[in-house]
């Protein structure tokens, strides 16, 4: 292969003696990976001052430790599992996803964004609001604009999101109420001016464990069906796809009513393995056939992994969607102990979650990972130790929680835990490998190790998929669905986005915690194996497990305008 400005020149044998030889011999040489459902990357570093959360700043999370300084920051800047994305061979990532953009956004409404995205992402606010100055923004074509201005390390394209959307046009009342005529026609107005300016698409949420600020649900979840529909409509006027995460009155009928009236693709998050029961997955993977054979665009996402949280007992987030937890999470630490000990909230908890709840089987796949005041326990299962104590699994942890004034950590496999699950929905022509979730639950998970994790097991492991098809599954066909262009191929004039691994290697090494967010704020973070280099745009970022660009330089990613760039 040749690659010269950026661009595949030749595919086969280079046209010329080249400036710098990568040996690809034995290795597979494949488009960079297209991640479509990551969080926290959109808030960046914009004129030299920290406008970016987590989550990061795509423009410095390739290069690991090694980042740029931000002024009047004393500490490097690396955030959030952003950094493992690319070491993991993804070049190109979709941003804004269940509707949690940080544009458009007032100055009067930043802490609120910066706290919903705390509590429904797992975001160290403290961490933000170190971090943040001014963020440089207020609507989204502005937000585009700063994007493209301070540069990135890999691709980047944008949705603008229902929640940022609904709380621009009717401020804190957007958790309350539905919204009148008037304001969701200046919501759609608000999506159709994102989509011009070169917005992929427009993302929304009903999922009940999108819980916001102070226990409130997150603005998109106070909408009605008529309203979602009605401003998705301007994906019709103007182009555009939809990124959805189900709940109650947006489902199946919902997103097949959207793609019929707008001929817009639709892709919801998500459908897992069993997640309603052994076998259930089968039901929705039908409803999701029954639409594709009507010929509309409805995608459902699956993920490749277990959705496995890392929880702390201070920020719950994988229990906040129960009744019983909304005044925890209104309360403060001393607040949070006091219920965790009340025996009446803890039967109320039971009733849902301790044995004979309705999810109380998840004690059995739920881990001690952190114990500060009894190391030896970590690394041993909950309900084991519960049955070993003659106690409820609830009483057992929150004990042991209390005794650790909530410093301790469970990690439990809350969801699609079965890989044979797993396997079926991958193998579904309706299905798009989709929900890594980087960037979000920095804490608390790590998924941006998808893309070797699936290689890695349902390649190599399990032999369930050839090369081909995976590095399809991995590139082309999450770019189609979103409407990405130029991206998830590789031919002669188009963009070099290459990655070059060793399949007989190529896989992750675990999750690792470290402490190096503003505010001294932790991440998970996930090593990657058997990826030789990554290249975005013709630059190689990653060499041999090293970072291969300087920070403080070009950085070759770019802003993808309405899927191109």
């Amino acid at each position: 292969m040749g690659i010269s400005d950026g661009e595949v020149v030749a595919l086969g044998s280079a046209p010329a003696e080249a400036d710098r030889t990568i040996d690809a011999t034995g290795r597979i040489v494949c488009p960079g990976f297209v991640d479509i459902h990551t969080h926290g990357y959109d808030l960046k570093i914009t004129g030299g001052t920290l406008t970016g959360s987590t989550w990061a700043s795509v423009t410095i999370d390739a290069t690991g430790d090694r980042v740029p300084r931000v002024r009047g920051h004393p500490h490097p800047l690396t955030l959030s599992c952003w950094s493992a994305a690319p070491w993991h061979g993804v070049t190109t990532i979709v941003m804004g996803n269940c509707g949690f953009s940080v544009a458009p956004t007032r100055p009067e409404h930043r802490d609120l964004i910066m706290r919903t995205l705390e509590n429904v992402e797992g975001m160290s606010v403290d961490a933000l609001r170190a971090g943040l100055g001014d963020w440089g923004f207020e609507t989204f074509p502005q937000y585009l604009d700063a994007l493209e201005s301070s540069g990135s390390a890999v691709n980047m394209a944008a949705l603008i999101g229902h929640t940022a959307a609904r709380m621009y046009i009717m401020g804190e009342e957007a958790t309350e109420r539905e919204g009148t005529p008037e304001e969701i026609a200046a919501q759609r107005d608000l999506v159709a001016e994102a989509l011009r300016a070169g917005a992929l698409g427009f993302a929304t949420s009903k999922a009940p464990t999108h819980v916001g600020y102070e226990g409130r649900p997150v603005p998109s979840r106070a909408a009605t069906t008529d309203e979602i529909i009605e401003i998705a409509q301007a994906l019709g006027d103007v182009g555009g796809v939809m990124q959805a995460t189900v709940g109650r009155g947006l489902s199946h009928d919902e997103f097949a009513r959207i793609a019929e009236t707008t001929g817009a693709h639709v892709s919801w998050t998500a459908l897992l393995g069993s997640a309603r029961g052994p076998g259930s997955h089968r039901v929705e993977l039908e409803r999701a056939r029954e639409i594709a054979a009507r010929g509309l665009p409805v995608f459902p996402q699956v993920a490749v992994q277990p959705i496995q949280f890392e929880m702390s007992w201070k920020a719950p987030f994988i229990y906040e969607a129960l009744r019983c937890f909304a005044p925890v999470s209104k309360s403060d630490l001393e607040g949070r102990k006091r219920y965790y000990a009340d025996a009446d909230w803890r039967a109320e908890f039971k009733e849902k979650a301790g044995n004979g709840g309705k999810i109380g089987d998840r004690w059995a796949r739920t881990e001690v990972s952190y114990l500060p005041h009894n190391q030896e326990l970590e690394g041993r299962n909950v309900q084991q130790m519960a049955d070993d104590a003659g106690q409820d699994p609830v009483d057992w942890v929150l004990d042991m929680a209390l005794e650790a004034d909530l410093e301790m950590r469970v990690i439990q496999d809350v969801i699609n835990h079965d890989p044979d699950d797993i396997d079926e929905l991958l193998h579904d022509p309706t299905t798009v490998i989709g929900l890594s979730d980087a960037g979000a639950h920095a804490s608390q998970l790590c998924d941006a190790k998808y893309s070797t994790e699936f290689l890695a097991t349902f390649v190599r492991g399990r032999g369930s998929f050839d090369l081909e098809t995976a590095v399809h599954m991995l590139t082309q066909r999450p770019a189609e669905v979103f409407g990405i262009t130029d991206r998830g191929t590789l031919a002669e004039g188009k963009p070099a986005d290459v990655v070059v691994f060793d399949a007989d290697e190529v896989g992750h090494l675990g999750k690792r915690r470290v402490y190096d967010l503003p505010a001294g704020a932790d991440r998970l973070i996930s090593d990657a194996k058997g990826i030789d280099a990554v290249i975005v745009n013709g630059t190689v970022i990653r060499r041999d497990g090293a970072d291969a660009v300087d920070p403080h330089g070009p950085l070759p990613g770019k802003l993808l305008r309405n899927g191109k760039g």
